[in-house]
């Protein structure tokens, strides 16, 4: 085949991968978000999902509790991602006619016993939330903050009640058992057809009753299903007690909008002070632009005029002794201890580093829209997965720069080590989440199948990238390394290795940490999340700010005559991840209500695996970016 006709077919071949993968993306990642048309009196089907508390981060099965159920409760079709998160999408009684309000509709009636009351006291008590979900769109309340914000605020879900103490008196519980639903739509004038853009519900306590005994025809006095407001004639709350009964009820009314379908999710991704957040984006850029410069007018003159005085020492006749940085070039590419180690987590690393990537690049294209719960968990899940190859390749091309011959080994520790850890966190808290009883706990197929991505496809990708890797010609050091390594002078105390590490890790974390808190907020206060854009620009930033503070350390101890700099780099920039978990333990006492010892230990052991992870990201990019640094400077000068 000619070049010409070879380079055609290449071509046309990573066209339709490209094209593949975007189709794949969309149809994978978007499921069922597509805008459904509604005819005047269609059957509106309300679907239940996980009851969630921010008080105890444990999710639970929406009909844990004694609410109204199906005669056959059926569980919808979820992602990975859900099943993570703890999502349990079941259907209810709750069914409205397409612009036809009801008013009282009765539901059910329950009389809880003794086990029933007390899990109804204990959710009541730890502020829980039900959600429910119409036509992809969850259930907001709207809260009012005050006349002078006329624009609410929305509360996902609704809590099942509360909980009143008087002076003297015993505490009481009181169930939202009477939901007024609002169901927003957009009607299209020419078709008379209306699309759902907007789900709302107002909860209240309403002790009903009723005369004579208790039948389907039943009819409740305390409010008039043909009035306006529903909840007339209540004297009193419905009070949560044993063998007391409960009568579930709602109205349900349909309110047209001017709200397109395709702007109908602007409700629930503005529920945070944009203001605020911008605002402090863009000061955390600004400064960080600000100290980069800084740090780049710093290092180019020294770096320059060293380089200039060593090529210039090298072309006069009297030889003069070496000083500074090029003392060390005959060691300074010896390789490290641990050096099978440090392969492993540089490869790790570059997987995390295209997994990011490539899943920042799909949310900020719209891929990963938060109509589809748990896309983004799967989508990183899935790139994890396939960015094996690149994790394989990686690690095989560093073990082989340091005369290492078994890349089947390195293959294997690569793909098992940082899982494994990972796993064995993950298999401790998913017994806790078992012991609780808790929907958040990973069923036993979902186990099954994460353990199959990991051995099934992860670990064969690992192994073709090593052996690709392998295959390629060992990577060359510039310079030649001495057969005797030289005696490191003794160093200042603030190049000692621990406070230089420490130091380090201070810039990329400021880089990052107003972000962080927006984070940690959309994951454990129950809020979306869906500034990508703004998170693309801190990832750049960090990128830039792991490698700039990696590269001014590693040269003031390469000129220190310490060349000992192969973990220090990684380490550097790696150590950001600790003042992550520090912070996180702040966001803990500061911004968190919670009090069990299990909530607690879920909270910990998650963002030990979020700092775990951010350790290997920073810390590889520090050490690529002090790899080529040094390969740089030792190729630019003149040596014997």
């Amino acid at each position: 085949m000619d070049p010409l006709r070879r380079s055609l077919s290449l071509r046309s071949l990573i066209l339709l991968l490209f094209f593949l993968l975007i189709h794949g993306a969309r149809s994978f990642y978007l499921p069922g978000v597509a805008p459904e048309d509604f005819e005047k009196g269609h059957l509106l089907k309300v679907k239940v999902n996980k009851l969630t508390s921010i008080k105890t981060q444990l999710p639970y099965s929406f009909y844990s509790l004694p609410f109204c159920h199906p005669k056959k409760i059926l569980d919808s079709a979820e992602n990975l991602g859900e099943v993570l998160r703890g999502d349990r999408i079941e259907n209810s009684l709750y069914e409205f006619e397409m612009r036809d309000p009801k008013m009282c509709k009765i539901l059910c009636r329950i009389v809880p016993d003794a086990k029933q009351t007390k899990d109804l006291k204990e959710k009541i008590a730890d502020y829980y939330l039900v959600n429910m979900i119409l036509d992809n769109l969850p259930v907001v309340v709207p809260l009012w903050r005050s006349e002078q914000h006329p624009t609410p605020v929305y509360q996902l879900g609704f809590h099942v009640g509360l909980k009143s103490q008087y002076a003297g008196s015993k505490e009481k519980y009181f169930i939202y058992n009477h939901l007024a639903f609002a169901v927003k739509f957009h009607r299209d004038a020419e078709t008379d057809l209306a699309r759902v853009v907007g789900f709302e519900v107002k909860p209240f306590s309403v002790k009903h009753e009723y005369e004579g005994t208790w039948n389907e025809n039943t009819r409740l006095t305390t409010c008039d299903p043909h009035a306006r407001d529903t909840v007339v004639n209540a004297n009193s709350l419905q009070e949560v007690e044993e063998s007391k009964e409960i009568i579930f009820t709602y109205d349900v009314e349909f309110l047209e909008s001017d709200v397109k379908w395709a702007s109908r999710w602007d409700t629930y991704l503005l529920m945070s002070d944009d203001q605020i957040h911008w605002f402090s984006i863009v000061n955390s850029l600004m400064i960080v632009l600000f100290l980069s410069g800084m740090v780049a007018m710093i290092m180019l003159r020294p770096l320059y005029r060293d380089i200039s005085k060593y090529n210039e020492l090298e072309t006069q006749e009297e030889a003069q002794e070496e000083t500074g940085w090029k003392l060390v070039h005959g060691d300074v590419f010896r390789p490290p201890s641990n050096s099978d180690l440090l392969c492993i987590y540089v490869g790790t690393g570059v997987q995390f580093f295209c997994m990011v990537l490539v899943t920042m690049i799909f949310a900020i294209l719209g891929f990963l829209s938060p109509s589809n719960q748990g896309g983004l968990m799967t989508a990183m899940l899935l790139l994890w997965v396939f960015m094996g190859l690149f994790a394989g390749y990686a690690s095989s091309r560093l073990y082989k720069m340091f005369k290492g011959t078994e890349w089947k080994k390195m293959a294997v520790r690569t793909a098992i080590v940082f899982p494994a850890i990972v796993f064995a966190i993950f298999f401790v808290l998913n017994a806790l989440l078992w012991g609780q009883k808790s929907s958040g706990a990973v069923p036993f197929g979902t186990m099954f199948a994460l353990v199959f991505l990991w051995f099934g496809i992860s670990v064969p990708l690992v192994f073709v990238g090593a052996y690709i890797g392998f295959k390629k010609p060992a990577i060359e050091d510039p310079v030649k390394t001495n057969k005797i390594p030289r005696q490191i002078p003794e160093q200042a105390w603030y190049m000692n290795p621990a406070f230089s590490i420490l130091i380090g890790g201070i810039l990329p974390f400021g880089a990052v940490f107003i972000e962080l808190f927006f984070i940690l907020t959309s994951i454990w206060l129950n809020q979306f999340y869906n500034v990508f854009g703004f998170l693309f620009l801190v990832f750049i930033i960090l990128i830039v700010t792991c490698a700039e503070i990696t590269i001014v350390l590693c040269y003031f101890q390469l000129c220190r005559e310490d060349y000992l700099w192969w973990w220090r780099s990684y380490l550097t920039a790696g150590s950001s991840a600790l003042y992550l978990f520090l912070y996180a333990t702040f966001y803990f006492f500061t911004k968190l209500e919670i009090t069990k010892l299990v909530s607690g230990a879920l909270y910990f052991g998650y963002m030990l695996i979020v700092s775990y992870a951010f350790f290997v990201l920073t810390g590889t990019i520090g050490f690529y970016a002090c790899f080529w640094f040094t390969r740089l400077i030792y190729s630019s000068v003149k040596i014997n």
